[in-house]
C-alpha cells in the first residue's frame, strides 16, 4: 500500500517534539555529570612542623639594645638568650626551619631589615622576642654595684601583642592566646599596666583579659611583615625581682616550653 506524502509528513512532524525532548534530556544528563564531576577545591595546607618556618626575632640590636635593667643589663642580651633557648626548643620538637634572626643597626633600620628578612624568606610565622619596662616618669632612683640606677618595682608579668594591620590578624590572635593559655597555666601573670591612662602613648587595647593579649597596631615588625606575628614581653627587667627570675635557665625554659606547645597545638589546627 502506497503511503502518501501528506502522511509521512504528518508524522515526521508529530515525532519531532519526541526527538526534541530526547536531545534536551540527554543534554541535562550531560550537564549533570559534568556537574558532579567538577574538580572539588583542594583541602586546606596542613603544617608540616619540618617545612614550616619560624622567625624568632631577637628584638633590637647591639647598637640599639633597648631597655636598661635595675642592675644595669641591656634588653637586648636578654632577649638573645631567650630567642636562643626557644629556638633550640622548637627544633628539638620538630620544627627544624626556625631561625634566630639577629639584625644590625640602629633601631628603626633594624625594623625595616628585620621585616624585609622574614618576608624574603617567606615566613609562616614571625614572633618577636622582647623583655618589658616602664615609661620613664615611673621610674626610681636606687644604687647598684655602686651606680646610680633605676628601678620600677609597681608592675610585673609578660605580655603578648598583635596588630590588625597584619594581613594574618586572626592567626595571630590565635597563637597569641595559645601561648598566653600555656603561660597561665605554668603559674605566670601578665602585666595588666597597659589598660591605665598612666601608661599614656604605651596604653593599648586588651583583646583577652584572660590571657594578656593587647592590640598594638603601630609595631613595624608585626604590621608590616605577611606571616601571622605576634610580640612577647617576656617579662620586666626594671623590676628588680623579676629581673632576676627572667634572667635564671629555669624561667627561659619554662617561656620556651610553653612557646613550643603553642605551636604544637597551632600548627595542628591548621
Amino acid at each position: 500500500m502506497k503511503i502518501s506524502w501528506r502522511i509521512t509528513a504528518a508524522i515526521v512532524v508529530s515525532l519531532i517534539p519526541l526527538l526534541v525532548s530526547s536531545v534536551d534530556d540527554s543534554e541535562a544528563a550531560v550537564a549533570r555529570k559534568a556537574a558532579r564531576a567538577k574538580i572539588k577545591p583542594p583541602a586546606p595546607e596542613t603544617c608540616d612542623p619540618r617545612n614550616f618556618k619560624i622567625v624568632l626575632d631577637v628584638g633590637h640590636t647591639s647598637e640599639a639594645q633597648g631597655a636598661t635593667s635595675a642592675r644595669n643589663d641591656v634588653e637586648f642580651g636578654f632577649n638573645l638568650n631567650l630567642a636562643r633557648r626557644i629556638g633550640a626548643r622548637l627544633k628539638s620538637a620538630g620544627f627544624a626551619a626556625t631561625r634566630v634572626l639577629v639584625t644590625e643597626g640602629k633601631a628603626k633600620a633594624s625594623l625595616l631589615k628585620r621585616v624585609g628578612t622574614a618576608n624574603a624568606t617567606h615566613a609562616d610565622f614571625f614572633l618577636s622576642i622582647h623583655h618589658d619596662s616602664v615609661p620613664d616618669k615611673m621610674l626610681e632612683v636606687w644604687e647598684f654595684d655602686g651606680s646610680r640606677s633605676y628601678f620600677s618595682d609597681r608592675f610585673s608579668g609578660h605580655s603578648l601583642f598583635v596588630s590588625e594591620r597584619n594581613p594574618h590578624f586572626t592567626d595571630s590572635l590565635s597563637f597569641a592566646r595559645l601561648l598566653g593559655k600555656e603561660l597561665k597555666a605554668d603559674g605566670l601573670h601578665y602585666a595588666s599596666q597597659y589598660t591605665l591612662p598612666l601608661m599614656g602613648r604605651y596604653r593599648h587595647p586588651l583583646l583577652d583579659k584572660d590571657v594578656g593579649v593587647y592590640r598594638y597596631d603601630g609595631l613595624v615588625v608585626l604590621s608590616q611583615t605577611r606571616s601571622a606575628a605576634v610580640l612577647l614581653e617576656a617579662g620586666s627587667i626594671i623590676n628588680r625581682d623579676e629581673e632576676m627570675v627572667m634572667n635564671s635557665p629555669e624561667r627561659q625554659e619554662l617561656i620556651a616550653s610553653a612557646v613550643t606547645t603553642a605551636m604544637q597545638a597551632y600548627c595542628q589546627r591548621r
